[in-house]
């Protein structure tokens, strides 16, 4: 009985010898070949920087039949090439938010509104069509990327009160020259504006601390007056941005009580217009030129929108236009039939964001998709369908820089919102 066991095992599975010059001699092995490695996708990080008035020079598309956002038409010599941006990536992040389930218009309007620096996070075509076709979840994979205990980076103000000052300290990080970390006090106004003890600090008002001394630092704060502004990011995701080799900015951080917010108006022309002056003024001490809102009529459309004598505008349905000349504006106004909207910001909130180095629209969110569906798109947004809807032709009324009126039959056109924007 257990000879005939024996046999019979030794029949099903043969012995075998191993010969270091022959390898290995087991049938088995020999058939069966090894499973092919993990072909896991990965994104990549494109990080671009554009200077003052340059594009980053790529169109965004919708592209219609995956319904995802694709990056096309990049120009030379563009930051888009320099950041290693390929024609048919399919864009998964802005600025570290997920778009996949974006409306458009809104991942557009949030690439103009970011000011000079982008971060995209992006897929290959090939590797986008494999994740999709293997049913990966790309929300996921793009936070895979973070890791489990990143978070967003902090934009504070805070302000000083009488008993605590800032209400926190900053404590040189033992070792580890330019770096910098925060201890508060429970309670006071550090702690109350977003920051936490242990936080590492990045940046106050608009300088990079690692390039400064302790000691310089100190005056930075004692300038700062009865306020600062500081980025923190706790320890995690400060190594998180490490590990990937990525800058810690305010245009990826979330708000936390900053001053001077801007604010929209939705103005209806009336029988004599809008009642504004939108004139073209160089700012005093500076070769700056801005679009400075004036002469507000009393009872006008542009009073009852909260307009106020002064302001600089910062965009034109949700379009930055501080870049644009001023007849580009006028004429944009102008083209927006009987509706428009205006966002604008007092001459001290745009100080205080210029001094910042960020762009006051960054945190103004102020753009949903039921808000959109009732604006005209930006000429920069080249309809695909090519079947506009046409409203009848209006008379719209913008006064110029000398005060004459200017008036002319416009015919409103209200384009889809899938297309194409240069960015």
């Amino acid at each position: 009985m257990n000879s005939s066991t024996g046999f019979q095992e030794d029949m099903e599975f043969p012995r075998f010898t191993f010969n270091p010059k022959e390898g290995i001699d087991n049938p088995a092995l020999v058939i069966t070949d090894d499973p092919e490695p993990d072909q896991t996708v990965v994104p990549r990080l494109c990080q671009l920087k554009r200077l003052e008035g340059q594009s980053f020079g790529f169109y965004l598309r919708m592209e219609q039949s995956s319904q995802s956002l694709e990056i096309g038409d990049i120009e030379p010599w563009s930051p888009a090439e320099h950041s290693g941006l390929r024609d048919g990536d399919r864009v998964l992040e802005v600025n570290e938010d997920y778009v996949g389930h974006m409306d458009f218009y809104r991942v557009v309007r949030k690439i103009q509104s970011c000011g000079l620096h982008l971060f995209l996070l992006v897929l290959r075509r090939a590797e986008y069509e494999q994740a999709v076709s293997t049913g990966v979840d790309l929300k996921t994979l793009a936070q895979v990327s973070k890791g489990d205990r990143w978070s967003r980076p902090r934009l504070c103000h805070i302000s000083r009160d009488s008993e605590s000052g800032l209400g926190m300290t900053i404590i040189s990080v033992e070792g580890q020259k330019g770096q910098y970390m925060v201890s508060t006090v429970p309670d006071g106004p550090a702690e109350r504006a977003g920051v936490c003890s242990g936080d590492r600090l990045i940046w106050i008002n608009g300088v990079l601390v690692s390039a400064i001394t302790h000691s310089n630092l100190s005056k930075t704060v004692k300038r700062g007056g009865d306020s600062v502004t500081v980025l923190v990011a706790d320890g995690d995701s400060e190594a998180s941005y490490i590990r990937r080799k990525m800058p810690i900015l305010p245009v990826l951080a979330e708000c936390c009580g900053l001053p001077h917010t801007a604010k929209t108006m939705h103005l209806a022309k009336g029988r004599d217009g809008y009642g504004f002056l939108l004139r073209q003024e160089r700012l005093a001490g500076s070769r700056r030129i801005v679009h400075v809102l004036r002469e507000v009529d009393v009872g006008s459309p542009a009073e009852g929108a909260g307009m106020e004598d002064g302001d600089l505008l910062l965009a034109v349905n949700g379009e930055p236009v501080e870049s644009m000349e001023h007849e580009d504006i006028v004429r944009k106004i102008r083209h927006s039939g009987d509706t428009v909207v205006l966002t604008s910001i007092s001459i001290p909130g745009r100080d205080f964001y210029r001094e910042l180095d960020i762009s006051p629209l960054l945190f103004h969110h102020i753009w949903s998709l039921q808000d959109h569906q009732q604006e005209t798109v930006s000429p920069c947004i080249k309809n695909q369908s090519k079947t506009p809807l046409t409203c009848p032709p209006v008379s719209v009324k913008v006064r110029g820089e000398t005060g004459s009126d200017h008036s002319a039959p416009l015919t409103t056109q209200l384009t889809d919102i899938t297309g194409d924007a240069f960015l």
